[in-house]
């Protein structure tokens, strides 16, 4: 499992509420939608975090609540965050930033050339027989 999101902790293998994080929470979530900027509203929460950060704050989908996680805000809330979000970034002509995803290929086939020398040292060791690894196309 990844790091507990903020706002929750694990107690007995087992996620419970963190109040005052998730009070600090669900005041950025109302200044956002305040109209305070992701930087500001942050900040006014008492949450000190950059701006990128508490975009993803404000996207986790795990404050909704799932198996696993209680919620901590409900759905209106979390979706008039996403429309504030995507109007913001239509007002500000930044809705093309994403680059399309591109499939790649995933190589199934390898050769490995032949080894020449074998270092002493056992990291260097694995470092080198990878680099002898090709893709067979």
């Amino acid at each position: 499992m990844s790091h507990t999101p903020y706002g929750y902790r694990i107690e007995n293998g087992q996620a419970v509420i963190d109040e005052d994080a998730a009070e600090k929470l669900r005041t950025l979530y109302e200044n956002y939608l305040s109209g305070l900027s992701l930087s500001a509203a942050a900040e006014q929460a008492g949450i000190p975090t950059y701006h990128g950060t508490v975009k993803l704050l404000l996207r986790n989908r795990n404050y909704l609540g799932d198996d696993f996680y209680p919620a901590l805000i409900d759905q209106a809330t979390y979706d008039a965050v996403g429309e504030e979000l995507q109007r913001r970034a239509e007002k500000l002509g930044r809705t093309d930033r994403r680059k399309p995803h591109v499939e790649k290929p995933v190589p199934t086939r390898f050769v490995m050339r032949a080894v020449e020398r074998l270092p002493p040292d056992p990291i260097e060791q694995a470092e080198y027989l990878y680099s002898l690894i090709e893709t067979e196309e």
